[in-house]
């Protein structure tokens, strides 16, 4: 009786630890292969930590197999399929990205591990802990391996279902490598209004800081640090005794409000900040951002630069190219297309996140994201002119 109890426990826990381990795998590889372009980023990040920098080429492939690799094996395993070699990747997966969550948690080198994308940002303690909590159900999932029963007992079927769940796995992160993402978790996306996410809401308070200065006693030699506040109260600048070494320090002691877009800056050839005029803009802009013109599809710009010439010749629409590339570059790239859109300058950081694609179109009025649109699925011009272009010039 008492062998048998233990066995019935044993069952319920390792059912239990296959629904909850499966449906996160799933729902963490989906969440990430709706932009493996944004994982691909973090995959960069740690390949700078580790020193691996000749895989950044690599980087977006190696995210679109890994969310895969997860939704197969969430899949699969809540299935019962192929239990031994499942639990196995399993064990090795999640022992490398503890691992990696560790390192990143503690040596402070990665902020965000990407763990659930741009949908829920964690922390990268945050990020361990549910490490550590899937360790531990795959750990029940790995001893007791040989009890998964499939849910599908013919073999055939097993291997056809299978092939199925690895090519739309995959599919899924290919699908929205090329066509963007099925759901935009990132400020840039359609119906959003930039200059209000750019600044503080009325009422909010941002992070405070406070400043720490190091003093040292001319006379005695002792140093000791003060916060801006006790250097002011205590008057301690009137002491000619002290003196105020090295730089001052800054402390956040209370975190506040979190702007949703803390860093666009948009800069002419000048230099000069043309952000605000820019992006609030009443008329419709045509924004190209392509961030990157050593990589970016060229022939894709000669199409969007055909737009954008129709588009100006009929309406007051004016069309800018974004990039993070230097002057040159985008001068040359310029003259070899005959580009009709002005050119400005940003952070690379930003304009990855305006669209996953290199280059792709954000159709913008009044500062709000009208529209945006990867290389491969903008419209041509008729079809922007009857959805958008002529019904707003006819209202006015």
């Amino acid at each position: 009786m008492q062998t048998s109890h233990t066995y019935t426990r044993t069952n319920y826990l390792l059912v239990f630890s296959r629904i909850v381990t499966g449906l996160l795998f799933v729902f963490s590889g989906f969440i990430k292969a709706n932009d493996p372009t944004g994982f691909g980023y973090k995959m960069e990040e740690y390949f700078h930590v580790f020193g691996t920098h000749f895989l950044n080429e690599y980087a977006v492939a190696i995210a679109v197999i890994i969310c895969g690799l997860e939704i197969v094996l969430g899949v699969l395993l809540l299935l019962g399929l192929w239990g031994r070699t499942v639990a196995w990747g399993l064990l090795l997966l999640i022992l490398f990205f503890t691992f990696l969550t560790f390192y990143s948690a503690f040596f402070e080198v990665v902020t965000s591990c990407g763990c659930f994308g741009d949908a829920i940002p964690l922390t990268p303690w945050q990020s361990f802990g549910k490490d550590l909590v899937l360790l531990l159900l795959i750990l029940v999932i790995f001893v007791n391996r040989k009890q998964i029963t499939p849910l599908i007992s013919d073999r055939y079927t097993q291997s056809i279902v299978t092939v199925v769940v690895v090519v739309i796995s995959l599919g899924i992160g290919i699908y929205t490598l090329n066509f963007l993402p099925f759901i935009d978790f990132l400020p840039y996306k359609k119906g959003n209004n930039l200059p209000k996410l750019m600044t503080l809401p009325e009422g909010e308070v941002g992070d405070q800081y406070e400043i720490i200065y190091t003093l040292k006693n001319k006379i005695s030699g002792e140093e000791k640090k003060v916060s801006d506040k006790v250097y002011l109260t205590e008057e301690l600048w009137k002491d000619e005794n002290w003196e105020i070494i090295g730089d001052p320090e800054s402390k956040l002691i209370k975190k506040g409000y979190q702007v949703l877009i803390p860093d666009l800056l948009i800069n002419d050839a000048n230099g000069d900040d043309v952000t605000q005029e820019l992006i609030e803009n009443p008329y419709y802009n045509l924004i190209i951002v392509a961030w990157n013109l050593e990589k970016t599809n060229l022939e894709a710009l000669r199409k969007i630069n055909a737009l954008v010439m129709n588009a100006a010749e009929a309406y007051n629409i004016r069309a800018i190219l974004l990039t993070a590339s230097s002057t040159q570059k985008a001068e040359q790239i310029s003259d070899e297309l005959n580009l009709l859109a002005e050119i400005f300058y940003a952070d690379a950081v930003p304009l990855k996140s305006m669209v996953r694609a290199n280059p792709g179109v954000l159709l913008m009025q009044h500062g709000t994201v009208i529209d945006k649109w990867h290389y491969h699925t903008l419209p041509d011009y008729d079809t922007l002119d009857s959805l958008y272009f002529r019904k707003a010039y006819e209202d006015e």
